[in-house]
Formats: structure tokens, C-alpha cells, sequence
């Protein structure tokens, strides 16, 4: 089964000037294998199931013109392509990314997804479930994502995730932090509660709540799934996402609970979602999302 569906583009940017030490992104990332490898979801098929704003399908392609420019991390950065979902069928595009992030776990290597919508959370899952350690997701997000819809939506990824590990016997470890009260039903906490998961509140969230409420997690786990919903942060700072925050949480917040995952040598995997270009403002967006991303391959 073919589980790339788009190859990699030759990542273009700024030229300094010969030498090592003018080096950024677009000269590390290559084609061959890398420590860390990314691997794009281009699909906001999620978030149209949704009924959420579309444009994410983007993302991986705007994050990527954005890390290109910023100086070189210090690590070899190997870029698979986007797998793309183009005809509706979510549920197999979930398939091949996890068909990728399991390639890439095989041979120790850190998967980097760059979203498209929150779906794409229950794909790279898909590569880790069967796994024999014991993995933990951690949900920078204002959004649960724990609806029980009849089929894969952004909203699903993590119930999904919890009934996938059930049916196998085995934990759900799940903790979120930015979480928005008013931006989740009853039901939704009703099913966090019931599945024991670690809710961290937006108004409740600075450096130090967070920090160790990502610990907390680490010390439960052996690999950790991190994912990073964009909306998490306050829509001044991240206008271009499917569903924007009117709190949020603060940028320097996130960056010391990435920094700290990042550094714990427990890191599973790192993914980025709702990433939405058609909304976002002098591509203020994508621009921390990049930095984001580049502050945990340095940190690793």
C-alpha cells in the first residue's frame, strides 16, 4: 500500500552566504533518514464533518514555509511528504499516516506531523497503539476532541483512541491542558471523567500548572504523544485555526511544556494541528507554530 501520497518538495528560503554557520531549515531538511522525520496530513475533512471552517488541508504546506527560514536546529531533519486526503476518505488517510508514524517508530526515528485538522491525532495514533510500551497523550488543545460521533471527525480522535485501547486491554492515558470550559458540553467532561482523563483549565493554566501537569503524565508513561492544537492559544496570537480561542493560553505557557516533553527523553512522537492559512493574519499562525516546532527539535 502506497502511503505517501505527496512527495516532498526541495525546501527553499533566505541565503546568507556559504558555510555551516549561515545554515537554516530549508539547507538540514532532506530526503534521506533523519532523526527526526516529517511526515504532512493535509486534510480538513475532519473538520468539515465537523462543521467547522475549512482550510487546514494547507497547514502542512504553510508550516513548512515558515520552519524554512528559521536557523538551522542542530539535528538531521528528514521530510516523507504529505499523505492527502482528496476524496473524502478520512478514515483511510488515518490508515496510511499511521501505516507512516509505525515505519518511523520502527527505526527509532521522531515523527513530526504537521496537520491539517485534529483528526489527524487518531492516525498517528494508529502507529503506537499496538505498540509494547506504554504511551500517554498529551493535548495542548481547548477542546477535548472526546465526541462519540458515528463516524472520524476533529472532534473524535481521543475517543477513538480510548476505545481503540480498551478493546485491546490496555490504559488510556490522557491529559489536556488549555482546555476552555465553555467550548465543551457536559457530556464531554461526563466522558472525560469517566475515563479518567487529567483536565488542566485555560483560566488555571500558567508555566508552573502546566509544567507539572505535563510531568505528572511523564511519570505515568513511556512514550508520550504530543499533540498541539493550535486554537489552545489566544486568537490574537493564532487567528488562522479551524475554531479560535477567546482566552487561550499564553505562548510562553506552551513553550515550557513543549521544552519540558521535549527534554524528558520521552518523547513518542510531536504533531501540530489546525493549522488554517485561509484565516490566518501576516501569517502570525504559522510563524509560532514553526517556532514551536523548531524549540522541540532543539530540545530533544
Amino acid at each position: 500500500m502506497d502511503v505517501i501520497d505527496r512527495e516532498p518538495v526541495r525546501w527553499k528560503g533566505r541565503e546568507d552566504g556559504p558555510g555551516a554557520e549561515h545554515a537554516r531549515w530549508h539547507h538540514i531538511v532532506t530526503v534521506a533518514p533523519g532523526d527526526v522525520a516529517i511526515v504532512g496530513f493535509a486534510s480538513d475533512e475532519g473538520v468539515r464533518r465537523n462543521h467547522g471552517r475549512l482550510g487546514a488541508a494547507e497547514g502542512p504546506t504553510a508550516l513548512r514555509t515558515m520552519l524554512a527560514n528559521l536557523a538551522d536546529p542542530g539535528r538531521p531533519v528528514t521530510d516523507l511528504g504529505d499523505v492527502v486526503v482528496a476524496d473524502g476518505n478520512l478514515e483511510a488517510g488515518q490508515a496510511r499516516l499511521g501505516a507512516v508514524v509505525g515505519g518511523l517508530l520502527d527505526r527509532e526515528a521522531l515523527p513530526l506531523v504537521l496537520g491539517g485538522g485534529h483528526a489527524v491525532a487518531y492516525g498517528s495514533g494508529l502507529g503506537w497503539t499496538d505498540r509494547s510500551e506504554t504511551w500517554g497523550v498529551l493535548n495542548l488543545d481547548a477542546h477535548l476532541d472526546l465526541r462519540q460521533a458515528p463516524i472520524a471527525t476533529s472532534g473524535t480522535p481521543f475517543r477513538q483512541l480510548a476505545d481503540d485501547l480498551a478493546a485491546a486491554g490496555r490504559p488510556f492515558h490522557y491529559s489536556v491542558i488549555g482546555v476552555s470550559r465553555p467550548s465543551n458540553t457536559r457530556a464531554l467532561f461526563d466522558t472525560a471523567d469517566r475515563l479518567g482523563v487529567e483536565i488542566l483549565y485555560d483560566v488555571d493554566t500558567d508555566a508552573t500548572s502546566a509544567v507539572a501537569a505535563a510531568e505528572a503524565l511523564l511519570s505515568r508513561v513511556d512514550r508520550v504523544h504530543l499533540t498541539l492544537d493550535l486554537d489552545v492559544l489566544p486568537a490574537a496570537v493564532a487567528p488562522g485555526v479551524s475554531a479560535p480561542a477567546a482566552f487561550g493560553v499564553a505562548p510562553a505557557v506552551i513553550l515550557a511544556v513543549l521544552r519540558t516533553v521535549a527534554a524528558s527523553g520521552r518523547l513518542g512522537l510531536f504533531e501540530v494541528a489546525e493549522l488554517n492559512p485561509l484565516f490566518d493574519v501576516d501569517a502570525r499562525t504559522a510563524r509560532i507554530a514553526a517556532r514551536f516546532v523548531d524549540e522541540v527539535v532543539r530540545h530533544l
